[in-house]
Parts: structure tokens; C-alpha cells; sequence
């Protein structure tokens, strides 16, 4: 093969997952100016994906199979691209599979892509429940100060893999956020990373790898299985940076090991992320960088300007000495819970609960994880609680009289302002999924500094 394009030329694809993120838009724009043959399928009708679509048109090569999959559009393809989203076990899939049709997901069919092209490129994947796009974006920036030619993509807003091949040369870095979705393209194609990180494994989308025939147990057994691609095809050669409590989830890998500890973060630097968590993701990446042969004094210049990845404990506001911080990529209660732990000097005789000056606002959809710690936590760590609606929402206790129900964001915010006093603290970090009230986490993200933006 000679150059990308001729690999996708006249070939029969059908995109699954259109989306409004960008990603399957990217892709399908890339497959198109490359001359494929494209059917695009989602579960989403037109009217709700009007923006992407609108985007596509005048594009002569691209059909739209929209409101629902149709098993036709899983025939006599040369292959089915599949959104990290479309379980693998869906009928379409399965039917794709039956007719002999090859299931790619795009960054693992970026790598092979890579490799038939004889491209000489450093892929670094990371990984875990959280954590990986702060390690990542630390990865990024001191590899990107050290005068690499370094490109970011994977599961993060605004970055997409395909179109990585019109750009990338020889030498070139690639530094990929992948989700347990996005490595299961890699399991497939049993291929992982040069260098890998994993930061971390906690309990999360159960409600995608639970069902009601499996036990908790076993639904986290898969959601790992999912996670482990990133390592599991490594050989001697490859590196495989693991965080503390990964020590002895992780076995049986080949490939040579190195354990983050957040206590070996240099006492002199000067960080600006808060929280121990944070220190275990900067480990991760400085162990990366480590193995790369960066100079320690570029590492200490990244890490002590880097002020964090938006939406993820990111200070975006200070009005009448009351600081405001965005957390909406907190998804799950532990990350609640790691957020609320990184305020280890808000102590106040003040404070209604006298240990607390944080007024969490906090919601969203459920998915299926035990919130048991973070209801323990709630009234040691926070001043005040105000609950947005959702399943998850419901599984909040309302007992404690610090907690308040409100009917949406805009509420929790109006309210919370008006309780803080000066030195207080203003976080949302939802714990819970956000799909009930927004498109997404990052609409969530969105509608939040809005709303923020409008204080005074």
C-alpha cells in the first residue's frame, strides 16, 4: 500500500455512530475525501443530529440510515467502522461478523494502518477509570516542550485518529486517551501501545458490562478485560506504567514495568493540581517521560505551569472571594469523591457543619455503582449538598439536613452562590452520568460555565 488513500478508495464502509461529539462526523468527512462509499448509521434520528448531518452535505459518496440500525446496512461492506459506543456484542455486529465483514474502531485500525505504511511512529496509550486525560495532556505538553513532534487524539471533545494519517511522519509521536471501548478495537486486532499507562480501576459503566444475569463481580471482570488490552499484546520491549493500586490487579504482562508513586512527586516542585490524585497522574506521566530520556528540567517546567484539563477540577471563577470549580467529567461517586478529598484544608469553626466550607452541587443518571462511600463522605466533606434530578440522584440520602433537592442546574447554582460566604468553596462535580438532562458531560460542562459566567 502506498498512502491511505488507497486503502480506503472505493472500498464499501458503513460508519456506526454518527454522534455529536465530532468524532464519527471527523471520520466520516475523511473516509469521504478519500473516496469510500459510505452508509451512516445511528440510533439518533435526523432532526437530532441535525448539526453533524448538515455538516456532511454535498458530500456525493455518503447515504444516511438514521432512527435506528437496519441489518442491510451490515451487508456486503469491506467493513463495518464501529463507534466506541456499539456494543460488540449487538446483532448488527454479530450480523456484520456472520457475513464475514471486518469490525474496525478507529484508533486500533489507525495503528494497523500505520504499520502496513511502514510509518516509524512512538504510540503511547493511557488508560484507567480516571486520571487519563490529565496524564495524557501532561504527556502531550512535555513532549511538545521537548520539541517532539507529538499529536494527541482518543477519547477526548475536538480530537479524531483517521485524519492523524494526512499529518503524521516518521519519528512522529502519538499520545492516545483510550477509554475501555476504544481498547476493545485493540483487543481485536491484539495490538497494544509501545508505551501504556494505567493509572487506576475502580467500578464504572456498570451499566454497560452489567446485566441482570451477572454479579457485580463479573460485570467488573469484563469492564477490566475491556481495560487490559492496553498491555495484554505488549512484548519485552514495550513499557507498562501502572499507578500504585494497579500493582497487583495487573499480571502476566510481558513488557517492562514501572510503578507511579505519587509519593516520589519532588517536594521543591511547585504544583498547581490539587488533590493526591493528581499527584499519581503526574507521576504517570513523568515516568513516561523518564523512559523517553526528557530532561528532568523540562518535566518540572510542564508540570509546574500545567493547570489541569477543563471540566476536570478546574478553577474557572472567583467572585466575592468565593472560588468556583467545574469537575463535570466527574462521572462516577469516586470521582466525587477524589474531588472532595483534594479540599484537605478547608477547615472552618464557621462552616454550618464546622468542617467544611465546600457547597457541592452534584446529579445525574445512574450507572450502577454502589455510592455507599460517598454518602458516608457527604457530611464530612461538604457544607452544604445540592442534588440535581436523576437515578443516580436517588440514590443520594436526603436525610441529613445539609442535603437539598432542586429541579435543575441553573437552580443549584443560583442557590449555592447565595449560601457561600467569603472562603467558601462552589463545586460541581456530579458523581453520575449526565445523559437524563444533557448531551452529554462536556454539554453539561458547558451549560454549568454558563450559568457561572452569569454571577455576580
Amino acid at each position: 500500500m502506498k498512502n491511505y488513500k488507497e486503502f480506503f478508495k472505493n472500498k464499501k464502509v458503513t460508519v456506526v455512530g454518527l454522534g455529536l461529539l465530532g468524532k464519527g462526523l471527523s471520520d466520516t468527512k475523511f473516509l469521504a475525501e478519500c473516496g469510500a462509499d459510505i452508509i451512516v448509521t445511528d440510533l439518533k434520528t435526523r432532526e437530532q443530529l441535525k448539526s453533524s448531518v448538515d455538516a456532511l452535505k454535498g458530500y456525493k459518496n455518503i447515504t444516511f440510515s438514521l432512527g435506528g440500525h437496519k441489518l442491510k446496512d451490515f451487508e456486503n461492506k469491506d467493513f463495518i467502522l464501529k463507534g466506541q459506543g456499539v456494543p460488540l456484542d449487538s446483532i448488527y455486529i454479530k450480523h456484520a461478523r456472520k457475513n464475514g465483514i471486518p469490525v474496525e474502531m478507529d484508533e486500533a485500525l489507525f495503528i494497523k494502518l500505520v504499520k502496513d505504511l511502514n510509518l516509524d511512529l512512538n504510540i503511547i496509550g493511557v488508560t484507567g477509570t480516571r486520571g487519563k486525560s490529565t496524564t495524557t495532556f501532561l504527556i502531550y505538553e512535555i513532549l511538545k516542550l521537548n520539541d517532539n513532534r507529538v499529536h494527541i487524539s482518543g477519547n477526548m471533545l475536538g480530537t479524531t485518529v483517521l485524519p492523524l494519517l494526512k499529518k503524521v511522519k516518521n519519528g512522529d509521536t502519538v499520545v492516545f486517551e483510550l477509554s475501555s471501548w476504544q481498547l476493545q478495537g485493540f483487543g481485536e486486532d491484539k495490538i497494544s501501545p509501545h508505551i501504556s499507562v494505567f493509572t487506576n480501576f475502580m467500578p464504572d459503566h456498570l451499566n454497560y458490562y452489567g446485566s441482570t444475569t451477572l454479579t457485580t463481580r463479573q460485570a467488573m471482570q469484563r469492564y477490566f478485560k475491556d481495560k487490559a488490552y492496553i498491555y495484554t499484546s505488549q512484548t519485552k520491549d514495550d513499557f507498562l506504567v501502572l499507578g500504585e493500586s494497579m500493582k497487583k490487579l495487573v499480571k502476566g504482562n510481558k513488557s517492562k514495568t514501572l510503578i507511579a508513586k505519587s509519593a516520589d512527586v519532588p517536594k521543591s516542585w511547585k504544583i498547581k493540581l490539587l488533590g493526591e490524585h493528581n499527584k499519581q497522574n503526574i507521576m504517570c506521566a513523568v515516568e513516561v517521560a523518564r523512559i523517553l530520556n526528557i530532561k528532568e528540567s523540562i518535566i518540572k517546567k510542564v508540570v509546574e505551569s500545567f493547570g489541569g484539563v477543563p471540566g476536570r477540577l478546574e478553577l474557572v471563577r472567583e467572585v466575592r472571594g468565593v472560588k468556583i470549580y467545574n469537575d463535570t467529567n466527574a462521572t462516577t461517586p469516586e470521582a466525587t469523591i477524589a474531588a472532595l478529598n483534594s479540599f484537605k484544608n478547608n477547615a472552618s469553626p464557621k462552616s454550618d457543619l464546622g468542617q467544611s466550607k465546600v457547597i457541592l452541587i452534584m446529579g445525574g443518571m445512574d450507572k450502577g455503582i454502589d455510592v455507599k462511600n460517598l454518602n458516608k463522605i457527604l457530611a464530612k466533606k461538604t457544607k452544604k449538598v445540592f442534588l440535581t434530578p436523576g437515578s443516580g440522584s436517588d440514590k443520594i440520602d436526603e436525610r441529613p439536613a445539609f442535603v437539598y433537592k432542586v429541579e435543575n442546574l441553573k437552580e443549584a447554582v443560583e442557590k449555592a452562590y447565595k449560601e457561600a460566604k467569603k472562603e467558601d468553596i462552589i463545586l460541581f462535580s456530579p458523581g453520575f452520568a449526565s445523559f437524563n438532562m444533557f448531551k452529554n458531560e462536556y454539554d453539561r460542562g458547558e451549560q454549568f460555565m454558563k450559568i457561572v459566567k452569569k454571577l455576580k
